[in-house]
C-alpha cells in the first residue's frame, strides 16, 4: 500500500448499540472517547485520532463485548 493510502486509513471505535447493555464501563475507562448521550445510548466522540491504549482497555472490559475497531 502506498504511503498516501496508508495515511487515509484511520481506525475508529464502534459501539454496536443493539448489543450494548449501557453499563458505562467504556465511559469510566475512556471518557475522552465514550459518553452516555441524552437518549441513554453510548456515543463515540468525533476525534481526529483515538487513544488506542485507552480504547483497547474499554474493548477489553466491555461487559457486552460490543465495542470494536473499524477502519475508515
Amino acid at each position: 500500500m502506498p504511503d498516501t493510502e496508508r495515511h487515509l486509513t484511520m481506525k475508529i471505535p464502534v459501539v454496536e448499540l443493539s448489543e450494548c447493555i449501557k453499563c458505562e464501563i467504556c465511559v469510566e475507562v475512556c471518557p475522552a472517547v465514550f459518553r452516555m448521550n441524552d437518549a441513554g445510548y453510548i456515543d463515540v466522540a468525533d476525534l481526529s485520532s483515538y487513544p488506542e491504549p485507552e480504547v483497547e482497555e474499554a474493548i477489553k472490559n466491555c461487559a457486552a463485548d460490543c465495542i470494536h475497531w473499524a477502519e475508515i
